[in-house]
């Protein structure tokens, strides 16, 4: 006697199929994630205090490497932040602003600014600027880097390749019963 095909059984291998298909593409999504991701958590933010035009705050202190971030929108009078020596420049006032400055190596010093509309009414800043620390290199053997890049296209390979192998023959059993 023939088994009947119910509306059940044919739900059943859908979602278990379905589970499968969840699986590779869970590992495919792992594996294209970056090993790494770069964070602005350390800018420091400028903004603007239209009431009384001033940078709010108006003094900061970064070390070299680290960023400042002007950031205002919405703003009635257009601003911008520029520096006296010339090392930054935010471009044209605007009353929106979103401009990211990172103090390299050998910028170390106080670095005043102004808003060119309003400097005449005290709208400057000053960024302080510290030397990075000294970080002595040892010459030893080089440790292999972790969560490079490599080592993580390799693994998500491997897991896209183990499966999609148990995918297959889950199909292929699935097909022989």
């Amino acid at each position: 006697m023939l088994e009947k095909d119910t509306c059940i059984d044919r739900h059943f291998t859908i979602v278990h199929s379905m589970s499968k298909w969840f699986l590779c593409l869970l590992c495919i999504v792992l594996a294209a994630a970056p090993a790494s991701a770069t964070s602005n958590e350390s800018d420091v933010i400028v903004t603007v205090d239209s009431t009384s035009l001033r940078f709010s705050p108006s003094e900061v202190t970064v070390t070299e490497g680290q960023a400042v971030r002007f950031m205002w929108s919405g703003q009635a009078l257009p601003h911008n932040a520029v520096a006296d020596d010339g090392l930054f420049d935010s471009g044209e006032p605007e009353r929106n602003v979103d401009y990211r400055f990172v103090f390299e190596i050998g910028t170390a010093g106080v670095h005043t600014f102004v808003c060119e509309p309003h400097a005449s009414v005290g709208m400057v800043g000053s960024i302080t600027v510290n030397a990075a620390p000294i970080v002595e290199v040892e010459e030893e053997e080089e440790a292999p880097a972790e969560n490079t890049p490599a080592l993580s296209m390799f693994s998500g390979l491997l897991m896209t390749a183990f499966a999609a192998a148990y995918v297959g023959r889950n199909v292929a059993d699935e097909q022989t019963q």
